[in-house]
C-alpha cells in the first residue's frame, strides 16, 4: 500500500482528465477542488462544464489536453474508447511530451492494457492501469479503492493525485495486474448477483415472504455485497442504472477470453454468464445488474417484490 506523505516532486504537475462520465466527474472534481491545476475533456460538452464550474479548464482535444498536462488520467467506459483517446485522430500520442506519465482508473481488458503500455513505452510514457472500486457515492467521498499495476516509480509520483478520490492505493505489480484484480473483484461481485437473480424466485416460488428471506440473508450467512445492495432495489422494483448491466456483461466475456486463453477451466462464471445473457436479451442491458432476477422471475411466473399494502394488493409472492 502506498505511503501518501512519502516525498514527491517539488514542481506541482499539471494534471489532465478524459472522460467526465457518472465516475469520472466526481473524481475529475475532488481533484479539481484539491488544489490541482486540471484540464479536461469529454465529447459531451455538458460534462466539461460542470467541471469548469470546480475550477478545471476545458481542452479542445485529447492532443491539447496532452500538451497541456504532465499526468494524464482516463476514465472510459470500455477498450476501445481508451484506444480511440490514446491513438485516434488528435489523440494523446499526438501531445507526448518528457515527464507524461498516463494513468487508466477505467475498466480496460488485462490483455490490451498491456500492449497499450508496450506501444506508449516506445514513446517514453509510462502507462498505469489504475481501475477504481467503489460506487458514486464513494467517488464523491474520496474513498474509492485503487488498484494500480505499471511502473512503480511512476505509481510513486503520482499517488498523491490518486489519493483526491481513493483512500486505499494497492500496488498490484506489472502492467495488466490492475485491471486483472478489478476483474477478479468485478467476477466476484457478478456472479453473486447472478446467483441472487436465480435464488430469490425460487424462494418466492415456494411461497417465502421476498423481504423475510432478504432480511434473514443480508443478516446471516448468505449476506455479501451484491446482496446488501441489490436485495432493497428489487424489492422497491427499481432498476434505473448506477452500472449498466451491458457493462457488466464485458467483466464475464472478458473472463472467457483469459480462461480461453491460458486455458483457465471457470465453470461457475460459465454457468453465470448465461444468466446475464438471458437478461440482455430480454432487453435490460441499460438496466442494473438486479435486472436479472426478472429473467427468473418470467420463467417461474412470481415478482421478488415487497407488499404493497396501499393496494390492497401484493408485489410479492406467486
Amino acid at each position: 500500500m502506498i505511503n501518501h506523505h512519502q516525498m514527491r516532486d517539488k514542481v506541482n504537475p499539471r494534471v489532465g482528465f478524459i472522460g467526465l462520465g457518472e465516475m469520472g466527474l466526481e473524481m475529475a472534481i475532488r481533484i479539481a477542488t484539491s488544489g490541482h491545476a486540471l484540464t479536461v475533456f469529454d465529447r459531451m460538452k455538458e460534462c466539461c462544464e460542470k467541471a469548469v464550474v470546480h475550477g478545471a479548464s476545458p481542452a479542445d482535444s485529447p492532443k491539447d489536453l496532452a500538451l497541456k498536462s504532465d499526468w494524464i488520467i482516463l476514465s472510459l467506459p470500455h477498450t476501445e474508447a481508451v484506444k480511440d483517446v490514446i491513438f485516434g485522430r488528435d489523440g494523446i500520442i499526438e501531445g507526448t511530451h518528457d515527464g507524461m506519465i498516463v494513468v487508466d482508473c477505467g475498466t480496460t481488458h488485462p490483455l490490451a492494457t498491456r500492449e497499450i503500455a508496450a506501444l506508449l513505452r516506445e514513446k517514453g510514457v509510462p502507462f498505469l492501469d489504475a481501475p477504481v472500486s467503489g460506487m458514486k457515492a464513494r467517488a464523491r467521498a474520496g474513498t474509492l479503492t485503487v488498484m494500480v499495476g505499471g511502473e512503480e516509480h511512476a505509481l510513486t509520483k503520482v499517488s498523491g493525485v490518486l489519493s483526491t478520490f481513493g483512500n486505499k492505493i494497492i500496488y498490484m505489480g506489472g502492467s495488466g495486474n490492475g485491471q486483472l484484480t478489478k476483474l477478479v473483484n468485478q467476477l466476484l461481485f457478478n456472479i453473486n448477483t447472478a446467483a441472487i437473480a436465480e435464488i430469490l424466485p425460487m424462494a418466492v416460488k415456494m411461497g417465502l415472504d421476498p423481504e423475510k428471506v432478504c432480511e434473514v440473508a443480508r443478516t446471516g450467512t448468505g449476506a455479501s455485497f451484491a446482496l446488501e445492495f441489490f436485495a432493497p432495489l428489487i424489492l422497491d422494483n427499481d432498476f434505473q442504472p448506477g452500472y449498466h448491466l451491458k457493462n457488466a456483461y464485458k467483466d464475464m466475456a472478458s473472463a472467457f477470453e483469459i480462461s480461453a486463453h491460458e486455458q483457465i477451466p471457470l465453470p461457475v462464471t460459465t454457468a453465470a454468464t448465461i444468466t446475464y445473457q438471458l437478461a440482455l436479451a430480454q432487453g435490460s442491458g441499460d438496466e442494473n445488474k438486479g435486472a436479472m432476477i426478472k429473467v427468473w422471475e418470467n420463467v417461474l411466473g412470481v415478482k421478488v417484490r415487497k407488499k404493497d399494502d396501499s393496494r390492497g394488493g401484493k408485489k410479492g409472492g406467486t
